[in-house]
């Protein structure tokens, strides 16, 4: 039905592209030769592939709480990471993406993670504040499905594809990478530079999947936000959550945000299974 799907970005919000894809993809039959996602989406994307995804949001809900701190400025004057969420993340990759998950998603579909690259000359800590002031301002002004601001200012997409990674660490670094907002998560190589979230360049990423509509393939892209108005391109679906997800993108305090993206992204993938085999 669907030759390729784009996961996007947003964070927490992401977990609503989990509950989709579960209610739909079976009974849509659901076997995209290639899947890309950017930032939390591409995680949403391995987890979505492998089946797992009921355990990785047991892991996760069970995890988050109101006892933790979003910001832990004691834990950072140790000398520790001033965001939790950040190793936590890690922990739960390391947990996830194994020789055999690498090995399974290669099999399944030429899956690709989306990474942004800096404008030459701009420090990692300057580029990366660049992006994500550009992002949001963009984001509040303009609203766009596509974000146009970062290109602008010399900001680079990069898709890193599964089958060329040699060793699961590196997948993993390239999760790692496609989410990388500091302060939130480390700053991560992936080549020999460092590499930032996918979404300072588009957090809908779409580039990769123009030759395969080119060539008659339909593709879905799976949002996280609702727009006032989608693009309209030939061959390609865009679709977005019924309702607005209100849990913040790296909030670790409110599990029950993410049970309640999770479960409106069942109910949205219900529905759409429903109407597409009507």
């Amino acid at each position: 039905m669907f030759d390729a799907i784009a996961f996007a970005g947003g964070g927490n919000r992401c977990y609503w592209q989990g509950g989709f894809f579960e209610a739909a993809a079976d009974r849509l039959g659901l076997a995209p030769k290639l899947v890309v996602g950017a930032s939390a989406g591409a995680f949403a994307a391995t987890y979505s592939l492998l089946g797992i995804g009921p355990e990785v949001r047991r892991g996760v809900i069970g995890a988050c709480g109101p006892h933790l701190k979003n910001f832990d400025l004691a834990a950072w004057r140790r000398g520790e990471p001033l965001c939790p969420v950040g190793p936590m993340y890690e922990a739960l990759l390391a947990e996830t993406v194994d020789s055999a998950a690498l090995d399974r998603i290669n099999a399944l579909t030429d899956f690709h993670i989306a990474v942004a690259r800096l404008p030459r000359g701009l420090s990692p800590a300057l580029g990366a504040a660049v992006g994500i002031g550009a992002y949001q301002l963009e984001k509040h002004l303009f609203h766009p499905v596509h974000p146009r601001f970062g290109r602008a200012l010399g900001f680079r997409s990069e898709f890193v594809a599964a089958r060329s990674l040699r060793d699961p660490q590196q997948m993993r670094d390239a999760l790692i990478a496609s989410g990388g907002v500091p302060p939130f998560m480390p700053v991560t190589q992936v080549g020999d530079r460092p590499a930032f979230d996918g979404g300072l360049v588009d957090n809908v990423p779409v580039e990769p999947l123009t030759e395969i509509e080119m060539a008659g393939g339909r593709t879905l892209v799976l949002l996280t936000r609702r727009y006032k108005a989608l693009p309209s391109v030939k061959n390609r679906l865009y679709v977005q959550p019924s309702e607005t997800i209100t849990v913040k993108q790296f909030d670790i305090t409110d599990p029950d945000g993410i049970r309640r993206a999770f479960e409106l992204g069942c109910k949205d993938g219900d529905a759409f299974a429903h109407t597409f085999r009507r």
